[in-house]
C-alpha cells in the first residue's frame, strides 16, 4: 500500500482494498498503524477515508520508500497492483467505500 501511495499519491481504502484484493477491515488495521506511527495522513470526505504518505515523514524514511519503489516497482505484483487500480471504473464512488 506504501508503494501504491508513492506511486498514485493519495488514495481512498476502496482503492487499495480493490488493488490489493485484500479486505478492507484489513487494510483499515494496517491504514491505521501507519498513521499511528506518522507514516502516512488521512482525511475523510463524507463516507470516504483517503490516506497518503504523510508530508512529514522523515526524508530517510520517505527515501526508503523511494528506493524500495526503484527497486521493485516494475516487478509483476506491483504492476498488477497499479493495473487493477487504473481499471478501477468507480473511483471512489457509493459503491466504493460504502
Amino acid at each position: 500500500c506504501l508503494l501504491l501511495m508513492q506511486a498514485e499519491g493519495e488514495l481512498c481504502v476502496c482503492e487499495l482494498t480493490h488493488a490489493l484484493d485484500l479486505s478492507q477491515p484489513k487494510i483499515s488495521r494496517h491504514l491505521a498503524a501507519l498513521r499511528d506511527a506518522g507514516v502516512v495522513s488521512s482525511r475523510r470526505q463524507g463516507q470516504w477515508v483517503y490516506y497518503q504518505l504523510h508530508p512529514d515523514l522523515l526524508v530517510w524514511a520517505r527515501e526508503v520508500i523511494d528506493i524500495t519503489a526503484a527497486g521493485v516497482g516494475e516487478q509483476l505484483p506491483f504492476v498488477n497492483d497499479r493495473v487493477v487500480l487504473a481499471a478501477m471504473t468507480n473511483r471512489p464512488s457509493v459503491d466504493c467505500c460504502a
